[in-house]
């Protein structure tokens, strides 16, 4: 970000670019009426900057509540941080009947 000529000198991860080959699919949720609790849940990853590096949070939310309902930390982007908080939140919280993630 840049405000009054000042700008962060650290790298930034580039964490939205899509795979080359990658299929995009249409977004099917954009127009749906999101009524109760389990009926949309949506999960997403972001980085947070440190001193050294960065440490990656993701986050499973019911769009209904917008509840957290479970969240991981990792300082990698291995799958297995994102695993475990989707199971973490099926096992509170039971099976949702969509699951989102970004179309990107």
């Amino acid at each position: 970000m840049k405000r009054m000529g000042i700008e962060a000198l650290y790298r930034r991860p580039n964490t939205s670019k899509p795979t080359p080959g990658h299929k995009n699919f249409p977004y099917l949720l954009r127009k749906l009426p999101v009524t109760r609790p389990n009926q949309v849940w949506a999960m997403d990853i972001t980085y947070i900057p440190m001193a050294r590096g960065f440490v990656y949070l993701t986050a499973v939310v019911d769009w209904f509540s917008r509840k957290v309902l479970a969240w991981r930390l990792s300082i990698t982007m291995d799958v297995a941080f994102c695993v475990e908080a989707v199971e973490e939140a099926m096992a509170r919280f039971g099976k949702p009947d969509i699951f989102n993630t970004d179309s990107k």
